[in-house]
């Protein structure tokens, strides 16, 4: 998440009364999970195994829970409990705002766009030229949404992402502060739900198009041209390339690529990444010759083992 005005590192350490190291006018431009990072960025990190990640991504300043030293060029600031830090400013730049009226009078709407009655349209939302937003759609704050898209009932764009810290004796939820992005000549059917980032864009890309009851975690980007049938599910912070088609019940999980013009036939679980241009099939989903190729010789085990149990008996009553 970009903040809307760069904000100086003495007023960050303030917000959360902590301890820091580097210039107080130190600038910050964004808050982002150690996924998103970009220059510019604050980002937290609260174990040892991430230590080195964090100080040596792209993030200029690091809240941490312990004294290290400086990386040059960049900021620390010291926190007992980073999370709960980062979770202050999350909250203090990106507070929720209640909605008072469907249609937000901060939603910017292009000309010749229908939103039917009974759809939520949040705040600071953008919807761009000729589009159909159908009844009982719901679209969260800070979304943006291009021209010629169309969104049938019941869809919700922009919910929170499933992204928790476990605790011993509790859950913490990570507060979502990014958005959803939806380009231009998208359609997305009914009672499909495609979760914001945590801190970055979850973007549906030009010309794709969805089936009813689709799921979108969050931070994932799906290319241009993707055609997606009913009940799939994609996990958060996955890329799915240009001209991917996946059909009905395809299961993907988190932080894979699926590489431009591959197809997932129906019923298939991915669990690694996959090349572009092939078929696959299968849970684990494999390139579906070797998957039929494995299926025909599995229908072929029951006459198999009658075989060899036969032969075994044959060979028994010779001796």
């Amino acid at each position: 998440m970009k903040l809307s005005t760069p904000t100086q590192l003495k007023d960050i350490a303030s917000i959360i009364n902590a301890e820091y190291v580097g210039e107080p006018d130190f600038p910050v431009s964004g808050i982002n999970e150690i996924h998103m990072v970009e220059p510019g960025d604050i980002t937290f990190v609260d174990h040892p195994k991430y230590y080195d990640k964090a100080l040596s991504s792209k993030a200029d300043i690091i809240i941490i829970n312990k004294k290290v030293d400086c990386p040059k060029g960049k900021a620390l600031i010291f926190s007992d409990d980073p999370f709960s830090d980062y979770m202050k400013l999350v909250k203090k730049f990106r507070p929720f705002e209640a909605a008072s009226k469907p249609i937000s009078n901060s939603a910017i709407i292009g000309e010749g766009t229908v939103v039917q009655p009974g759809a939520f349209i949040g705040n600071h939302v953008k919807i761009g030229k000729n589009c159909l937003i159908h009844a009982n759609v719901s679209i969260y704050d800070h979304c943006e949404i291009g021209d010629n898209v169309i969104i049938h009932s019941g869809t919700v764009i922009g919910a929170d992402a499933f992204y928790f810290q476990k605790r011993k004796d509790k859950t913490l939820k990570f507060e979502s502060c990014g958005r959803v992005i939806i380009k231009d000549n998208v359609e997305i059917g009914a009672c499909c739900t495609i979760d914001k980032g945590v801190s970055g864009d979850t973007v549906i890309d030009e010309y794709t198009k969805f089936d009813n009851h689709i799921q979108i975690g969050h931070d994932t980007y799906i290319g241009k041209r993707c055609l997606f049938a009913s009940a799939v599910l994609v996990a958060g912070v996955t890329r799915i390339e240009d001209d991917v088609i996946l059909w009905g019940q395809v299961v993907i999980n988190k932080d894979l690529v699926i590489g431009k013009g591959a197809q997932i036939l129906a019923i298939s679980a991915v669990d690694k990444n996959m090349e572009g241009n092939k078929t696959y099939f299968g849970a684990p989903a494999i390139e579906v010759r070797q998957k039929w190729r494995e299926m025909v010789a599995i229908k072929q085990l029951p006459d198999l083992i009658k075989k060899v149990k036969l032969l075994s008996k044959q060979m028994a009553e010779r001796k």
